[in-house]
């Protein structure tokens, strides 16, 4: 059915799709360990290819080094903020002593850091190759190669605002558009993968037409983005406690209102979940992709009500952080294929 050269994008597309959320689930490893400056330096490690595992290992002088190439890094920073009409953040950039602190080395953190990077680097490479294998659809399907090079572009900022994370000491705000544009780019694989997938098997899609599913599938996914917002912002709270040194019984009450707007989306999120869930069951074939993926987002839903009852019962543990953060993604990914899966439908006669 597919030509060999759409077989070969169609492979890589999905491969590079799994190791983006591998990146995102290493990415929440790194935050929920407090490993983010456990390399100091970007791209090397303590100026090494190989990151040291014993102090002993470490560049003489390295700490006073790094504190002046950041420095640097976050002046020019500072001005391209500036220049994008923010003065206030480039104002906390440049005079927010702490971004100058120097952190202690911790062999551990330094290789979780270190496994997340080679993580980044290989997702890379994959997006690279999904970029150079879209051209077989330059005749048949060309915003299929627009949008993979557009992702490469958009990984190649990533990776310099991830240097822009480390030169900061992981400014909250900063941290949060990164995670942010993670999900830009695993939605645009996700969209090339469909475009691929739907251009030569029709019976991916289903003979039904009903707006309304189309247009609940877009609004569970907007206020699906926005509780992410508020996610993000519920975690730099957390980052504000920890660096306090409050304890971890404390932190839910202090944290305020994007928690509060945080739980609302929540169940919001879970109501539109499950009407969208039984609409599709309704409309759709049990055999069919749609109702698979109703499925795949209702189990999501309810993991995810599940750990943010943990972490709000038993002092927000580590373990559960993560794995809050990797359902986000997940659910975003699952609930983004089916709005594309339900807004392509054709129409019958």
């Amino acid at each position: 059915m597919y030509p060999a050269a759409e077989k070969r994008f169609i492979k890589i597309n999905r491969l590079t799709i799994i190791v983006l959320f591998m990146v995102i689930a290493a990415g929440g490893i790194v935050r929920s360990t407090g490993s983010g400056m456990g390399c100091p330096d970007w791209p090397k490690c303590f100026n090494q290819v190989i990151p040291p595992t014993h102090v002993s290992q470490l560049p003489e002088g390295y700490e006073q080094q790094y504190i002046d190439g950041r420095q640097k890094k976050n002046n020019r920073f500072a001005k391209l903020v500036e220049f994008f009409g923010y003065p206030e953040k480039a104002d906390q950039i440049r005079h927010d002593e702490s971004i100058l602190v120097h952190e202690e080395f911790n062999a551990a953190k330094t290789w979780t850091e270190y496994i997340n990077r080679v993580v980044g680097v290989i997702a890379g490479f994959f997006l690279l190759f999904t970029a150079i294998f879209s051209f077989a659809y330059s005749k048949s399907k060309p915003s299929i190669v627009v949008w993979s090079v557009l992702n490469l572009i958009f990984v190649i900022i990533q990776a310099w605002l991830g240097s822009i994370v480390v030169s900061t000491n992981l400014m909250p705000w900063i941290i949060t558009v990164h995670m942010l544009l993670a999900l830009i780019i695993v939605g645009v694989s996700i969209y090339t993968f469909f475009l691929a997938t739907t251009l030569r098997d029709s019976s991916i899609l289903v003979n039904y037409s009903y707006k309304g599913v189309k247009a609940l599938a877009i609004l569970a996914l907007i206020v699906l983005l926005i509780q992410v917002v508020f996610g993000t912002e519920v975690r730099e709270a957390i980052d504000h406690l920890n660096d306090e040194g409050l304890a971890r019984s404390s932190w839910i009450a202090s944290i305020g209102e994007s928690l509060k707007w945080h739980r609302i989306l929540a169940y919001i999120t879970v109501l539109l979940s499950v009407l969208l869930f039984f609409l599709v069951k309704n409309r759709f074939s049990p055999a069919t992709i749609q109702s698979k993926y109703a499925w795949i987002v209702m189990v999501l839903v309810v993991l995810q009500m599940a750990i943010g009852i943990i972490l709000t019962e038993f002092n927000v543990p580590a373990f559960a952080q993560t794995s809050h953060l990797i359902l986000a993604s997940l659910l975003f990914g699952a609930q983004y294929y089916l709005m594309l899966l339900l807004s392509k439908l054709k129409r019958t006669a």
